[in-house]
């Protein structure tokens, strides 16, 4: 449900009102009683906490496994690799010496 800004024209209140879209609009000042008038207002942006709002977040387990195996090494893990070559070249070389 949006909320809707509404100023008094008899006392310059300004005010917001949680309704529903439906909700026909405020003709009368809460403080005053005096006639007031819905403001355009650029609202605000939606901000979406928690999981569930990306197609991401409904992947299966199934899914996310496959996934996983597609994605580069990381950088711990080339270094590593890089290690173990370096290692196998040099036993190798002790073997030839």
């Amino acid at each position: 449900m949006p909320t809707y800004e509404y100023k008094c024209l008899e006392c310059d209140e300004v005010f917001e009102e949680f309704q529903k879209i439906t909700d026909p609009p405020i003709t009368r000042c809460k403080r005053c009683s005096g006639q007031v008038k819905r403001l355009i207002s650029g609202g605000s942006g939606l901000l979406f906490k928690g999981t569930g709002f990306y197609i991401t977040d409904y992947r299966s387990d199934s899914y996310k496994k496959e996934a996983s195996r597609d994605k580069p090494p990381t950088e711990t893990a080339k270094k590593s690799d890089d290690k173990k070559t370096t290692e196998k070249k040099e036993k190798s070389e002790a073997k030839t010496n």
